[in-house]
């Protein structure tokens, strides 16, 4: 119960992280269009998704496969 609790909250506080670089935020800003600033942190944030849920399906193959009980 509490790994799903520590994870909800994870997930939940990561909605507010900012993705963008510095650089990359105040080339966007120095514009002064706001919504492309936010299409491209969003972008950013989408395309981080991946790699993390890559790496967690593998460990959690690597996870099952070691911890499969022996069927008599």
């Amino acid at each position: 119960m509490k790994k799903s609790v520590i994870l909800l909250v994870i997930f939940l506080c990561s909605a507010f992280a900012k993705a963008q670089c510095a650089m990359c935020r105040a080339v966007i800003e120095s514009g002064g269009d706001m919504k492309a600033a936010q299409g491209l942190n969003n972008g950013i944030t989408y395309l981080m998704i991946f790699p993390y849920i890559l790496v967690g399906g593998i460990i959690y193959l690597v996870y099952r496969s070691t911890t499969k009980k022996e069927v008599n």
